[in-house]
């Protein structure tokens, strides 16, 4: 009896030990599976950081930009932050501000991380995204309903920046220039050799712009100027002198019709043009006769801005017709006086 007590004693506790290997084996495998899936939360693949990074890896944070900063399985420490007007931001349970500005998004992650490593996370995995960039602008001025600076968080063409304008005003002329410089970021690339200061000016006309048929991709840092009409100047024996704002290039006689024609006294063969000369204050006189023009022997020339028209008087026709003047003035008192 005794020996069979202990036989089964013996079958029980090898049934116990038993239980508890399997009990502990299925633990291990469990702890080792939740180590392993932490380990894939925390620290996403090394292809989906780099294309997040790469994204906008030239780009270099600017003042008032919005940041999105992301610390994996550490959601209490993502936060969405401008940039400071001094080029910082504060992150949370940081002591210090970390400077933003002229970094890319993979050279900011890295400072953050390192910053919360030093503190209290063993390895942490940081993103950083420029979600608005507040800091690249356009400028838009001269004859337009809203000039001012606008910013830009994509790529816009020049057409959608007169639009973000309000579009010509009725002061507006026919050209528009695009000044750029050769550097379009307050931060400079290692590699960089572009003269910062060199600046390229563009011409473009307005209705060519609106038809597309002229187009530009707008680039951050560039000045947009809708010029104002062009002005030419018509004095002398003409019916309205002053000025004439032109819109589309006009032709000498198309001047004239602005002014509202001759005078009985003008001298139609010396019709003078007085031409800016570049860079000098004098003119140079260009002198046309309006009677080769209108029968098609001299081409009839287009004008320039700036230009003055001048109509001199015929001293003849001006005594001839002072004389006609006084007779047909004087007709009605002689008939008058008639017995």
């Amino acid at each position: 009896m005794l020996c069979y007590y202990i036989r089964l004693q013996d079958r029980v506790l090898g049934v116990v030990m038993r239980t508890y290997r399997f009990i502990l084996t299925t633990v291990f495998i469990f702890a080792c599976w939740v180590v392993g899936s932490a380990q894939d939360v925390q620290a996403p693949p090394d292809s989906l950081v780099a294309g997040l990074q790469a994204k906008n890896d030239r780009y270099r944070i600017g003042f008032q930009d919005i940041l999105e900063v992301q610390v994996f399985q550490h959601p209490s420490l993502n936060q969405r932050i401008s940039v400071s007007p001094n080029g910082t931001i504060m992150l949370f349970r940081l002591d210090k501000p970390l400077i933003a500005v002229c970094k890319t998004e993979r050279e900011l992650a890295w400072e953050i991380a390192e910053a919360y490593k030093a503190r209290f996370i063993r390895d942490p995995q940081v993103n950083v995204v420029v979600s608005e960039q507040r800091s690249q602008s356009v400028a838009v001025i001269g004859a337009v309903e809203k000039p001012g600076t606008y910013f830009i968080n994509r790529r816009y063409h020049l057409l959608e920046m007169l639009a973000m304008a309000g579009g010509p005003n009725k002061e507006s002329g026919t050209r528009i220039l695009v000044a750029r410089t050769g550097s379009s970021s307050q931060c400079r690339d290692k590699g960089d050799q572009t003269d910062g200061d060199q600046v390229a000016v563009m011409d473009f006309k307005v209705r060519d712009v609106q038809q597309g048929k002229q187009t530009l991709w707008m680039q951050p840092g560039d000045v947009v100027s809708l010029l104002k009409a062009d002005v030419i100047y018509v004095y002398g024996n003409v019916n309205k002198q002053g000025t004439i704002e032109v819109r589309e290039p006009i032709t000498l006689t198309q001047a004239l019709v602005s002014a509202e024609g001759l005078k009985a006294a003008a001298k139609k063969d010396k019709i003078r043009i007085l031409r800016q000369i570049d860079g000098k204050a004098d003119r140079d006189e260009l002198v046309y006769n309006l009677n080769d023009i209108d029968k098609g022997k001299v081409r009839d020339p287009f004008l320039e801005p700036n230009d003055i028209v001048a109509v001199s008087e015929d001293k003849m026709k001006s005594i001839l017709y002072g004389i006609a003047n006084s007779i047909k003035s004087s007709v009605p008192s002689a008939i008058y006086r008639l017995p």
